[in-house]
């Protein structure tokens, strides 16, 4: 039997074994009540709710207008739709908006959930997604309760402990990493606050303890490299031990180790701004989701600029540069990973000026896949080809994915402090196996944050590459192999070419203007680009700037910099977040 007949037969058992024990936690006849109840830790936005209250509804990319329908019998485009539906995050959302309509709405989906699902059926019995309504049930259940009668009380709390009991024999079996801690915290959750269900909590303390040793390396990193899960994982964590602490409970000694690991990462992987580094499959993050986290945690420490999950920082003055400087996931945690090795993003005080398209997974496949591509990263590609491929679609879990495969193995990155500022020196071998060159690229940030030189070079590290990249250039139609060095401008960003074409200025809305230059010959151009992020039905239209040339020996240079020339007065709004605390 083959890996992916063998990975299906599983998929399709624990969907079976899901829907058995659905179906059996309807048979319990727990207690119903609280013993307490959280307080309200996640954040919703307040316009998404009241437009969601009007019928305007945004899921995963997807935007309806239904007014008169009721949400679960709208016709689901797509599974992520109904990811986001069934685990009912919406409800932060409706709840942060918190007027009489919002909580109407809310009211009415999550009864109508009860009634259509309630005994066990339809997509939303998975521990992962159990996990996600659970907390956001008992988040705002004085939200829901208020005004509703002993009824629907007794009906929504007889929900509650069923998909406890749910969760406490399938939490186990929600695929490994952020959705099995999903279904761990929710199990945690519900033991703290259900009548009856305290038999669970240590269970499910242990268990998160186990996943946490397994999904978080010792530098606070997980296997994805994806910033923003790992800040969903923090998040997550950060409410059990909330939870735990506000029950009287003691903090288990691997949860405290798992946040003290994961915070001083966080702290390095974000911009000047505060915000997360796009890189992997991550977007920035809902704002304010970042600071309220590691506030909640109480852990002021911050990992030393250099590599941190794979990622260099650099920061001097208001500036601050990320780099991806790690080899992309592979095998199954890389179905989302991008093939972005060697490239930055760029963030002056609060205003990101270079920047990565961003995920396009939630506007579908093609998307999915440009928005992987090295040009959609502010790097170098080099003869139409990525620095990692995507592998043929393979169905697994339910679900057809591409994974990464010939990616880079060896990323060696050097970091180091000289009297003019702080320089990031690395490598990537992505383009060896088809052109037998290594691309090798230099940044190099001064002490006052105002300039930025790079370097990108080209080159055969040793006679066999050096053979390989003559044969290649030898015996292409054409002796020479283009390249093309990408700078992907935020989509608040003006540009625009100067003295003949050969400098770029560049306006940030806050007045700051970069200059762009090279010293390379090369030729010079802004074309259209794309930013994309997750929650916005289409991509935004922006710009790149874009220096393309030829490929002629085994070594090829090209070097050029960003400079502020223009700066703007310092505010408050302008400073570091780290520079406020």
């Amino acid at each position: 039997m083959s890996m992916i007949m063998l990975e299906n037969c599983r998929y399709y058992i624990t969907v079976l074994r899901n829907r058995i024990a659905a179906r059996l936690s309807m048979l319990a006849k727990p207690p119903i009540g609280f013993v307490s109840q959280p307080e309200p830790r996640s954040i919703g936005d307040p316009a998404r709710g009241r437009q969601m209250a009007t019928g305007t509804l945004l899921f995963a990319g997807q935007s309806i207008t239904a007014p008169d329908t009721n949400l679960w019998d709208i016709p689901v485009p797509d599974n992520d739709f109904t990811t986001a539906i069934q685990g009912c995050k919406w409800l932060d959302d409706l709840a942060a908006a918190g007027d009489g309509k919002a909580r109407k709405t809310a009211q009415i989906w999550v009864w109508r959930w009860i009634k259509k699902y309630g005994r066990g059926g339809g997509p939303g019995w998975t521990p992962e997604l159990a996990g996600q309504r659970l907390i956001r049930w008992l988040h705002h259940a004085l939200f829901l309760l208020r005004g509703q009668d002993q009824a629907k009380t007794d009906l929504f709390l007889h929900s509650l402990a069923q998909q406890t009991i749910f969760l406490a024999k399938r939490a186990h079996a929600a695929p490994a990493g952020l959705p099995r801690l999903e279904a761990q915290v929710g199990l945690i959750y519900a033991s703290l606050s259900l009548e009856g269900m305290a038999g669970f909590l240590q269970p499910a303390l242990d268990a998160l303890g186990e996943e946490c040793s397994a999904q978080i390396d010792s530098h606070g990193g997980i296997a994805t490299r994806n910033p923003e899960e790992l800040l969903e994982i923090f998040k997550l964590l950060t409410w059990a031990k909330a939870a735990l602490t506000d029950s009287e409970q003691i903090p288990t000694a691997e949860l405290e180790r798992a946040l003290q690991r994961i915070a001083p990462s966080l702290r390095t992987l974000r911009h000047a701004n505060g915000n997360l580094v796009r890189f992997q499959g991550g977007d920035q993050g809902m704002e304010g989701m970042l600071d309220t986290a590691l506030a909640a945690c109480g852990i002021k420490s911050r990992n030393s600029d250099g590599l941190t999950m794979g990622y260099a920082r650099l920061s001097a003055g208001r500036t601050s540069v990320i780099i991806d400087a790690g080899p992309p996931a592979t095998g199954n945690a890389s179905y989302n990973a991008h093939a972005s090795t060697l490239a930055f993003e760029l963030t002056s005080g609060r205003r990101p000026l270079i920047v990565s398209c961003g995920s396009g997974a939630h506007l579908g496949p093609d998307w999915h896949r440009a928005g992987r591509a090295t040009p959609s990263h502010s790097t170098l590609c080099l003869g139409g080809y990525s620095s990692a491929r995507l592998g043929k679609p393979v169905k697994t879990s339910g679900l057809f994915r591409e994974f990464l495969v010939e990616a880079p193995k060896i990323v060696p990155v050097e970091m180091s402090q000289t009297a003019e500022g702080v320089k990031f020196e690395g490598a990537h071998s992505g383009y060896v196996p088809p052109f037998g060159l290594t691309h090798a690229r230099k940044l190099s940030l001064s002490l006052d944050g105002r300039s930025l030189v790079g370097e990108d070079l080209l080159i055969a590290l040793n006679d066999t590459t050096g053979k390989a990249a003559e044969t290649v250039l030898s015996e292409d139609i054409d002796p020479n192999v283009d390249f093309q060095i990408r700078f992907h401008l935020h989509p608040e960003v003006d540009a625009a070419l100067d003295l003949g074409g050969t400098t770029v200025a560049i306006a940030a809305k806050s007045g700051e203007i970069w200059i762009f230059r090279h010293e390379s010959n090369l030729f010079l151009t802004i074309e259209p680009g794309v930013y994309l992020e997750k929650n916005q039905p289409t991509p935004r239209a922006s710009r790149q700037i874009v220096l393309s040339g030829m490929v002629n020996d085994a070594l090829t240079r090209a070097q050029w910099s960003l400079s502020k020339t223009q700066d703007t007065a310092m505010a408050i709004r302008d400073l570091r977040l780290e520079e406020l605390r």
